[in-house]
């Protein structure tokens, strides 16, 4: 018992990694992530269905695609990784920053469909009211529409972060299995499920990301039930 208990260097610095690109992928995408949702909750233009279905793309693509995919663009002799790597000296392919690009395009769909719901959720009569009083609509989506999609926000944000603790297909093909830079939990438990005598190591990452998981959720359905009941005023 006290074996699965304890985490090898390399095993805690998988783990480190995940939570790491996890949190990068989550944060980056959130500003897009809401503005993608308005876009396609509030919006009326031609081509909305196209911009909705490339959005939800790699949720039926298979996740090696989708790498392979950021591979051929942001590699090294891609056109965007070359342009990237020459002008402004940023690398994405075969680095932990590329994982976390990865992981924030698996997670960006969950993230959009989460707060997109949340929009249509809304009571536009509410946001009509502040703008008969004289309040300019970036003030308007600022103090009214955004706490009240607040719950769909943590909720998005929540799905993107445990989408991205278990991501794997994309972030192998795109940075590969490198030790301290690119193997994540999901990486390290395919290593060690391939070495002989690593079934313990890989038991107990799987038991890590278990609970990193429900530990998440179970954060998120607490934070968002306290931002209900602010919104009701209980």
């Amino acid at each position: 018992m006290a074996e699965l208990l304890q985490l090898s260097p390399e095993e805690a610095t998988a783990v480190r990694l995940s939570l790491r690109v996890a949190f990068w992928a989550m944060t980056t995408s959130l500003i897009p992530g809401i503005l993608l949702a308005l876009v396609l909750a509030r919006g009326r233009f031609w081509g909305k269905a196209l911009l909705d279905g490339l959005v939800h793309l790699p949720l039926v693509m298979p996740p090696v695609v989708t790498g392979y995919i950021l591979l051929l663009l942001l590699g090294r002799r891609g056109p965007l990784g070359q342009f990237l790597d020459l002008h402004f000296g940023i690398v994405f392919a075969f680095r932990w920053t590329g994982a976390a690009l990865a992981c924030a395009v698996m997670g960006f769909p969950l993230l959009v469909r989460a707060i997109r719901l949340s929009l249509e959720a809304v009571d536009r009569r509410l946001e009509e009211a502040a703008g008969t009083l004289g309040a300019r609509r970036i003030f308007v989506f600022v103090l009214v529409t955004l706490p009240l999609i607040a719950p769909g926000i943590v909720a998005g944000m929540v799905l993107s972060f445990a989408r991205s603790l278990g991501e794997f297909g994309a972030t192998i093909t795109f940075v590969s299995n490198i030790p301290g830079e690119t193997r994540t939990i999901a990486s390290a438990i395919y290593t060690l499920t391939q070495t002989p005598g690593g079934d313990v190591g890989a038991l107990r990452l799987t038991l890590v990301s278990i609970a990193l998981s429900f530990v998440a959720l179970l954060a998120a359905d607490l934070l968002a039930r306290r931002l209900g009941r602010r919104l009701s005023g209980d």
